[in-house]
């Protein structure tokens, strides 16, 4: 494992083959919370902390407990077990420490539980075969791809508010048109060489 492999996975998850705007994976919270700066990156960083954490224990788990034990068939399960208490132990945090951000997310905290992009990091870790260090870059990286979209989608979604434009495209409709240019920009990203 080298420094560039490193970077390679860490560039792929930020840009090239990034959960929402590449793999499409995550389009609720995206959808639903970038309304507001502060609430997408509130919500960025909630998904960034659940899928590195969930990184490290969905690789522990599978590498220490299913695969010995001949329990590769339950990985699914026992990942959205996983991931369901760490986003437990981060919305009990949320409610407690930031309660503003905490009723600012509503539903959507909670349905990180069910988020593809969470459950994907973890299955894609376990797929591509990657080592502990490369599942916490991979995830922790993943999330920083996420929180980038919503972060620029939520800037976008504010400017498109203020704009003149038809009436049939204004709200969701414009908001699904200015989604598809910025997953069209970051499909740019394919072909990037690391070195």
């Amino acid at each position: 494992m080298s420094v560039t492999s490193i970077l390679a996975i860490a560039l792929g998850a930020i840009l090239t083959n990034n959960f929402i705007l590449v793999k499409f994976m995550g389009i609720c919270p995206f959808m639903g919370v970038s309304k507001k700066t502060d609430t997408a990156i509130g919500m960025g960083i909630a998904v960034t902390f659940v899928m590195t954490v969930a990184s490290l224990a969905t690789w522990a788990v599978d590498h220490w407990i299913l695969t010995p034990l001949d329990l590769a068939y339950m990985q699914t399960a026992a990942f959205i077990l996983i991931i369901a208490a760490i986003v437990q132990v981060v919305e009990m945090f949320l409610k407690k420490s930031v309660p503003a951000l905490y009723q600012a997310l509503g539903i959507y905290l909670p349905l990180i539980t069910t988020n593809c992009a969470v459950l994907g990091v973890a299955l894609l870790n376990i797929q591509e075969g990657y080592n502990l260090l490369e599942s916490l870059v991979y995830g922790f990286t993943g999330g920083l791809g996420f929180t980038l979209a919503i972060v620029l989608f939520s800037s976008v979604r504010q400017r498109v508010e203020e704009a003149e434009c038809p009436e049939c495209f204004k709200g969701f409709p414009i908001a699904l048109i200015s989604a598809g240019l910025l997953a069209l920009a970051f499909m740019g990203f394919n072909g990037l060489n690391v070195f």
